[in-house]
């Protein structure tokens, strides 16, 4: 399993992830939100969505693994949006992507 994975799990047991499209906008909007993070397999419009919410509330914003995977990660069914709220998790989680 990939590390970033294992601290999208803790950062979710920690109450320290926000998933799914409107709790994720949500935590963006609120400047809650430390790192954005989309599935390879989102669709075009949710992937577009993300990237100018996160450009416009300036937080980072990485494509990694599946809907499946990033769901299975925060013991959940499949996300296509995971934002991590903790700042030193959030860059935890950048270096090892």
């Amino acid at each position: 399993m990939h590390k970033a994975l294992s601290m999208l799990g803790i950062a979710a047991k920690a109450g320290k992830a926000a998933s799914g499209e409107t709790a994720v906008e949500q935590a963006v909007r609120k400047g809650k939100a430390a790192l954005v993070i989309i599935s390879e397999d989102a669709s075009e419009n949710t992937g577009k969505k993300f990237r100018n919410l996160c450009i416009r509330h300036e937080v980072p914003l990485l494509v990694f693994e599946t809907k499946e995977t990033l769901g299975r990660a925060i013991g959940k069914g499949e996300r296509s949006s995971v934002a991590v709220l903790d700042t030193a998790l959030a860059e935890a989680v950048r270096k090892q992507i």
